[in-house]
């Protein structure tokens, strides 16, 4: 129950007692002496001494209280309710003197709440960051100290002043804070008066840091672009922190682009393909814009959009005959330039014509036309090629395929005859009378019958051409071949002469001499060539 008024003044008569009245030869003890309490819990006081004539031992505090039970000499109350430190008084008599006593109770308290207040969603490099923890709640304060800590590193460490408490610290972001865990925490340091050192931890808050470099981002396009055409768009931005979490939109007027964006430490490249496919001529604009943050970087370049048609070359007949009329005509787009095989158009937008009779050496010939288109100061260029084919007969080249040539027999020669004509014509050579064909072009073995006049004619479905070639084989004389059999003869026996010579000196040194026994032998005869035809050309 609460204490009365008369409590009030016994506890404080008590306190103002002198040491004489006070201290008696039988004391008056107060158990547990100065104890620390949770706020909120309950204790158990007993009130004590060992006078014998004892009386009227009771117990004053501004706690409510309980007589759980008493007895000769002592007394025991159930003290609950304590929020704040108090006092607890004892008094009773002893032989009639007043005997008191008092115990200080220590009432403690854990904080209700510990929070960090939110971190910004970024944080720039390089600028102050102020952590802020509000402390609501917590006893004795004299005992209680706020810290703030980065991971496990402490950065600030104060003492808890007011209700709630605020506790401020201020730090230069980095990018090594990019990621980092910012919380607060309460030390309630209970450790000299008997109990525990006691934490309380905020919820961690992540912090985000970031550079977003003050240039704009570099740009590069081609300044023209094509309807139907595609070009690449490449914007870059170097100096990023963290380049992983920038943001690139790339734009071709109302046009979103799909850039393809990589990354490589603090630079950022995005790649993408424009087509203008609307057929719309004019300016148009291509943005480049990262975002990193929520803050962005923005470049721009104005491209210009032109058609381009042409340059279109035909001509008349692509496979002529030889002598038709071929006309060679190149149209293109209106404001186009045009130059045909150096014939300049008369002007932009107007076609140019050439006009020729086909011959043999407009065979293969190729006509280009070229085109220049002005857009926006800038000159474009385009060509187109076309090939004439001409159909004429076949034609041998006398200039290269000789009429007469004089070989001697048994030698290797070419023959070098090569006709032209389109389509491609087949070349022959056949000796008058045998129809003996040789070959033309390729290396062969000239024999005495090819003696003669042959006839080289090439063919093709446009016709024929015919040259005569004379061939004049010369054959080796007589004499030549025995003076050649001669020489192989006398070699033949200088090689018989050397292997015996060699046999015997191996036989006289190994001590044996076996004879060999003669044998039947054949006269040498002279061999003379056989006049009569060669072999057959092949």
């Amino acid at each position: 129950m609460a204490p009365s008024g008369a409590c009030w003044i016994l506890l404080l008569c008590g306190c103002l007692l002198p040491p004489g009245v006070q201290g008696q030869e039988f004391p008056l003890r107060v158990e547990p002496r100065d104890p620390v309490l949770r706020a909120g819990a309950s204790l158990l006081v007993n009130c004590s001494t060992d006078c014998p004539d004892s009386d009227l031992i009771t117990l004053e505090t501004l706690l409510s209280k309980e007589l759980v039970g008493q007895g000769q000499g002592w007394v025991a109350f159930l003290l609950s309710g304590a929020s704040d430190d108090s006092q607890v008084l004892c008094s009773g008599y002893c032989n009639g003197s007043q005997m008191t006593s008092t115990s200080h109770i220590t009432v403690y308290e854990f904080p209700e709440r510990v929070e960090l207040a939110p971190l910004p969603p970024w944080q720039p490099v390089g600028e102050d960051l102020t952590l802020r923890c509000q402390v609501v709640g917590g006893q004795p304060r004299a005992r209680l100290s706020v810290l703030l800590l980065r991971g496990e590193e402490e950065l600030s460490r104060q003492p808890a002043l007011g209700e709630p408490v605020e506790v401020t610290a201020t730090v230069r972001a980095d990018r090594s804070d990019h990621g980092a865990n910012f919380s607060c925490v309460t030390e309630l340091d209970l450790r000299p008066l008997g109990l525990e050192l006691f934490k309380n931890v905020s919820a961690p808050r992540q912090l985000q840091t970031f550079v977003l470099p003050l240039t704009p981002p570099s740009l590069a396009v081609f300044p023209l672009l094509e309807v139907g055409t595609s070009w690449p768009v490449v914007c870059h931005l170097s100096g990023l922190f963290p380049a992983s979490a920038a943001q690139v939109r790339l734009a071709l007027g109302d046009q979103m682009l799909n850039p393809q964006v990589t990354r490589d430490g603090d630079a950022l490249n995005a790649t993408a393909i424009v087509t203008e496919r609307s057929g719309h001529e004019g300016a148009r604009e291509v943005v480049c814009s990262v975002t990193l943050a929520g803050r962005s970087r923005e470049a721009r370049k104005n491209v210009t959009v032109y058609s381009f048609l042409g340059p279109f070359l035909n001509l008349s007949e692509p496979i002529a005959t030889e002598g038709s009329s071929v006309t060679v005509t190149c149209t293109a787009g209106a404001r186009v330039q045009l130059v045909l095989d150096g014939v300049r158009a008369a002007a932009p937008g107007q076609p140019v014509h050439l006009q020729l009779n086909a011959t043999e050496r407009d065979d293969g010939r190729s006509f280009s036309c070229g085109a220049t288109l002005q857009v926006d100061g800038h000159f474009v260029h385009r060509n187109r090629s076309a090939r004439l084919r001409v159909l004429y007969g076949p034609r041998i080249d006398r200039a290269t395929c000789p009429q007469h040539v004089a070989w001697r027999e048994r030698t290797t020669h070419v023959l070098h005859c090569e006709a032209r004509g389109n389509p491609a014509p087949q070349l022959r050579c056949l000796q008058e009378g045998s129809r003996r064909e040789v070959p033309v072009g390729v290396p062969f073995l000239v024999q005495l019958n090819y003696s003669g006049t042959y006839r080289c004619q090439a063919a093709s479905p446009r016709g024929t051409d015919t040259l005569v070639v004379v061939m004049d084989v010369q054959g080796m004389n007589s004499s030549t071949v025995s003076i050649v059999l001669g020489v192989l003869v006398t070699l033949g026996l200088v090689a018989v002469a050397a292997a015996s010579l060699y046999i015997f000196g191996v036989q006289k040194r190994s001590g044996s001499y076996p004879v060999k026994q003669p044998g039947p032998s054949l006269p040498l005869q002279s061999m003379q060539p056989e006049e009569g035809d060669g072999g057959q050309p092949s």
